[in-house]
């Protein structure tokens, strides 16, 4: 009896300090609810367009989509939402796999009653499936990083610092590790912890330069180290001389790489993942299904989902595990075609 006051308790206080954004359905699916929940803080802009999905996802398909977060990004709290999410069943749940051992525990709670569980972002399809979920929608991170450096490589790259705001999130670091890799480097020994305050990164940045002059590449994990990093170089006058790659878009990465001063961006396609999830989570109730290939065989036929994925230029590839989502390069060559996208879309 105490156990069950207490996990009551907890409940209640995470429903009052997670941010949650509500989407409000009608037609014949309107009682159906469901939830994505992410690891990000409220300050991590970059997940206002996976919001964006999941809103339109819902209009779609005619369900009620619930957006929860750890205000400040704390796993701990996040696995809470995920444990929630148990308590409150939902028709479907997703969220992303900010660390795999944290959340092992409360995705048990999930699957243990029978609610469809989608993985995005961050993790792999492996860990997606030993949590039990029906696939995994996303960018494997190493690859993805990987591929970056063999690009900067090609350049004459042989030395870089990763600015990780997230170092708390595993994914982040397989990120700054494919890139080390492929240049031939010690990730762990060119990475930067820097948080999320842009004054804090930019100060970070800078101080790093100064101590090592002979850096010739950053790489930025997304918006919240790019912006920052960005403006360290632009004081220090270096913009345009230091190789510089990014993952993610902003406003700021698309005005970066047309002007030259950043030299490519990593798109994972974050609207995809959003959409995906919940249209997959839609199917898999409507149906009664766990089978990925049948929910991909019915996203495929769906107007509506085909509809969004010329709308945008979304382009996913489908795998026997899941969804790939990334990596997709942006440069000088192509960012026009999405920077009218970036940041809501894309």
């Amino acid at each position: 009896m105490r156990t069950r006051w207490i996990s009551t308790l907890l409940a209640g206080l995470l429903t009052a300090v997670a941010a949650t954004t509500a989407v409000a359905a009608t037609g014949s699916h309107a009682d159906e609810r469901y939830v994505l929940i992410s690891h990000a803080a409220d300050s991590d802009v970059w997940w206002n367009t996976v919001k964006n999905a999941i809103k339109q996802a819902a209009d779609d398909f005619g369900v009620q989509v619930d957006y929860r977060n750890p205000p400040n990004g704390d796993l701990a709290d996040m696995a809470r939402l995920v444990e929630q999410a148990a308590a409150r069943n939902y028709d479907g749940v997703a969220f992303d796999i900010a660390d795999f051992d944290v959340l092992a525990k409360p995705a048990m709670r999930v699957t243990a009653k029978r609610i469809p569980l989608i993985t995005i972002n961050s993790g792999t399809h492996q860990e997606s499936e030993k949590l039990g979920a029906i696939m995994h929608i996303g960018q494997p991170e190493y690859e993805a990083g990987k591929a970056a450096g063999e690009r900067a490589k090609a350049a004459g790259i042989t030395s870089f610092v990763c600015v990780n705001h997230n170092a708390a999130n595993a994914a982040a670091f397989q990120r700054c590790k494919g890139f080390a890799d492929a240049i031939g480097v010690d990730a762990r020994q060119s990475m930067i912890d820097s948080g999320v305050d842009p004054t804090v990164v930019e100060n970070k940045v800078s101080a790093y330069l100064r101590n090592h002059p002979r850096t010739q590449a950053i790489l930025a994990l997304g918006p919240n180290s790019a912006d920052p990093s960005l403006l360290a170089l632009q004081r220090m006058g270096l913009a345009g001389k230091i190789y510089f790659a990014t993952f993610d878009l902003s406003g700021a990465i698309i005005d970066g790489i047309r002007k030259g001063t950043i030299n490519f961006a990593i798109d994972q396609q974050p609207y995809l993942q959003g959409y995906m999830a919940i249209a997959a989570l839609a199917i898999a109730h409507e149906d009664d299904t766990r089978d990925p290939a049948v929910i991909i065989a019915k996203l495929k036929a769906n107007p509506a989902f085909q509809a969004r994925l010329k709308e945008y230029g979304l382009q996913p590839v489908y795998t026997n595990q899941g969804v790939s989502s990334g990596p997709a390069f942006v440069t000088r060559d192509n960012v026009d075609t999405v920077a009218k996208y970036a940041g809501q879309y894309r």
